[in-house]
């Protein structure tokens, strides 16, 4: 069942004098499980929906339609399916007492994978669950695989139903679908030979595995070495060097590099970050594969749009640690094109502790005290990724309320660096 969210104007729904809450129960006699089900079961030409109004009304609606004639019916949203795992290296285990509630989600939703690109375990799908992905074609997924060792998988989810996973993407793949996998690294736990074991494994189920991200673990002070530790040099140089091999046969055999590391195992590392032809089409940017060099190549491209800015005296570039040293290799050349000196503001971040240093998980308190006093003729900017699509950043605090603490200086929000200096 799905209630109604919207309605669009103009259309069938509206027409139909459809109201937003109505309960939709079936479509074409079939009873309808969730929102992305409604939308796969509503793209026939004929329909016929079973309804309940909110007057509690139930009435059945008969619809003949042009395929490209929209239906104008938007599901409310679901309710998330939630993670059956405990896992040992789990970030929201690594939240500060008192995080806001929707910190304390922890989502495993196969239609949030579909939809927005987010991993998944496919611990909380049985025979059925699989099946409805198979028979609605709900492809790509993006699936946290970790280890294909079973044992491993276990030990790492917490979760006997984390040894099916091999079985699990066997039966998608057979059904035509593809996916996207990831391991997040864990030192002493799926690094090494398992790793080894992991990458061997998943190339040999075919093309149907899009890629392989390797990210390397991400702890805060409250779960740091409980029980898993932070990754080394040494072990990110060691990843880097498993991830190479599969890469050049991948390139030979299927015409892509396949297994991707992400930017911080290079960081780590301390290896430079790759040219852009390492990550082929750059489609996994939101798992941090190739973001830092997407950053790096559009300030080249884009710097010479650059001009005198009016009205500031001094530009403030707020980031996270990590992203210091890029920034600041950008300063100057930016600062000769927009005549004022450019500032490199490096949080640190108290909120999470110092292990964290991504500039997306900046609190507003630890930006407020790492830019301190502000000055008339002051232009602060601001990192887009650390704001939510309400305007808040990770501790809660507004956008609103920063740019008043941050007075009189002026204060932008934006994703690339370039273009917030620019403006719309």
């Amino acid at each position: 069942m799905v209630r109604i969210g919207e309605i669009g104007r103009g259309s069938i729904a509206e027409a139909l004098e459809l109201r937003i809450g109505t309960r939709i129960l079936k479509v074409n006699g079939e009873r309808v499980k969730d929102g992305l089900d409604f939308i796969f079961r509503t793209a026939e030409e004929e329909i016929e929906l079973e309804a309940v109004d909110p007057g509690g009304g139930r009435v059945v609606y008969e619809i003949s339609r042009d395929p490209s004639e929209p239906l104008g019916i938007v599901p409310a949203r679901d309710k998330i399916r939630e993670c059956a795992n405990e896992c040992v290296f789990c970030f929201i285990d690594g939240n500060p007492p008192g995080a806001r509630e929707s910190l304390w989600l922890r989502d495993d939703d196969f239609r949030l994978s579909f939809t927005y690109g987010s991993y998944v375990t496919l611990t909380n799908l049985g025979p059925r669950g699989l099946r409805r992905l198979v028979d609605q074609r709900i492809s790509p997924l993006y699936v946290s695989v970790h280890a294909t060792d079973p044992e491993v998988r276990v030990r790492l989810l917490k979760n006997d139903r984390a040894a099916l996973v091999l079985d699990q993407l066997g039966e998608l793949l057979a059904g035509g679908l593809e996916v996207h996998t990831q391991v997040v690294l864990c030192p002493g736990w799926n690094d090494g030979d398992q790793l080894d074991r992991t990458i061997g494994d998943l190339y040999a189920l075919g093309p149907g595995v899009l890629s392989l991200s390797v990210v390397p673990v991400g702890l805060t002070r409250y779960n740091l070495g409980r029980p898993v530790r932070l990754l080394g040099r040494d072990d990110a140089l060691a990843a880097l060097r498993r991830t190479a091999a599969i890469r050049s046969r991948a390139l030979r055999e299927r015409g892509r590099h396949w297994c991707y590391a992400a930017d911080e195992l290079f960081l780590i590392a301390g290896r430079d970050v790759p040219a852009a032809g390492y990550y082929d089409d750059r489609s996994l940017l939101e798992n941090g594969v190739g973001a830092l060099r997407t950053l790096l190549d559009a300030f080249e491209t884009g710097k010479d749009r650059l001009a005198p800015v009016s009205g500031v005296d001094r530009v403030r570039v707020v980031t996270g640690a990590s992203m210091r040293p890029f920034f600041a290799g950008m300063a100057p050349a930016a600062s000769r094109r927009i005549r004022c000196p450019m500032q490199v503001v490096a949080v640190r971040n108290r909120y999470f502790g110092p292990s964290v240093t991504v500039a997306g998980l900046l609190a507003g308190a630890d930006i407020l005290n790492a830019v301190g006093r502000t000055r008339p003729g002051d232009l602060v900017l601001l990192p887009g990724e650390a704001l939510n699509r309400d305007g808040l950043f990770i501790d809660g605090m507004t956008l609103c309320r920063v740019e008043e603490r941050l007075a009189p200086a002026a204060v932008r929000a934006g994703h690339e660096f370039v273009d917030t200096l620019i403006g719309p």
